[in-house]
């Protein structure tokens, strides 16, 4: 999957737990259809939390390489 692809997949799901939520704060919502949908909010939401924290995890991976080319710079200009 290409990463637009994920950011649209992200985007979409996002998108669609707003809705849910606006739809479970609305009164004119069955007991079963809330139930239903609060499921499907479930879902949505690990996957949201998934990809929030693979995001973080990938950034921390980047700024540690930064660090350590800044770190190997200023060795070199020390000598």
């Amino acid at each position: 999957m290409s990463k637009k692809s994920d950011k649209n997949n992200f985007e979409s799901k996002l998108n669609r737990l707003e809705e849910i939520s606006s739809l479970l704060e609305s009164e004119n919502i069955g007991l079963e259809e809330a139930i239903t949908l609060y499921e499907e909010g479930i879902e949505l939401s690990k996957y949201c939390v998934s990809t929030l924290k693979n995001a973080e995890l990938k950034i921390t991976e980047l700024k540690k390489k930064l660090d350590d080319i800044s770190s190997k710079d200023e060795d070199v200009s020390d000598k």
